[in-house]
């Protein structure tokens, strides 16, 4: 998608701290993070929700995942603990409309926030 800001970090027009690439998925530094690790996994190709990256039904969910998992243990985050957020649509404050799942940790993430 020509005018996607995510698009343009998976194809290094637009740079970004990357932490971890593999064929079809990067894993980059948010630049506002919520957490001591914030970081954002994406698919190299476009798919403007989680929804339809599913309904694609190519294995690229999983990798997704897959690559989140890895992110966290790179970030040394799996002993203690980590969260995945996929933020879908407006109301749930996606403000990119290119799927990215947040992989945050490093602090406690308990529920409810405070």
């Amino acid at each position: 998608m020509a005018d996607c800001l995510f698009c343009a970090i998976a194809t290094s027009e637009i740079p970004a701290t990357l932490v971890l690439e593999t064929e079809r998925t990067v894993a980059f530094r948010d630049i506002n993070p919520q957490a001591p690790t914030h970081v954002l996994v994406i698919p190299k190709v476009h798919h403007p929700n989680v929804a339809a990256l599913a309904a694609a039904g190519d294995g690229l969910l999983e990798e997704v995942i897959a690559t989140s998992h890895a992110v966290a243990e790179a970030e040394g985050v799996t002993e203690t603990g980590y969260r995945v957020v996929f933020n879908t649509g407006d109301h749930a404050g996606q403000t990119v409309h290119h799927v990215h799942a947040h992989i945050l940790g490093g602090r406690s993430l308990g529920w409810p926030p405070g």
